[in-house]
């Protein structure tokens, strides 16, 4: 699923650990309009609970999420009106 949905913006999260990715997310989508898609990559097994969660919260749209690779996780989000 993830090779169909295109992002606006890319953030590489790899290495960091919790909370930094979500951090990191936040703060690149302070900067994007309601409706862009932002694909976030993170090395962090935590990452996998930390977004879906994230996005409830937020009101973003967790559109997909899922591994690229072993111990890589790739999670697309589109930007809801709070952020």
């Amino acid at each position: 699923m993830t090779e169909t949905i295109k992002a606006d913006v890319v953030v590489d999260t790899k290495g960091l650990l919790c909370p930094m990715p979500v951090v990191k997310a936040k703060l690149a989508l302070e900067e994007m309009k309601p409706g862009q898609v932002i694909k976030v990559v993170s090395t962090d097994p935590g990452s996998k609970a930390d977004f879906p969660a994230w996005c409830q919260e937020t009101g973003n749209k967790l559109l997909s999420a899922g591994e690229e690779g072993k111990g890589l996780y790739a999670f697309f989000i589109e930007k809801g009106r709070e952020v």
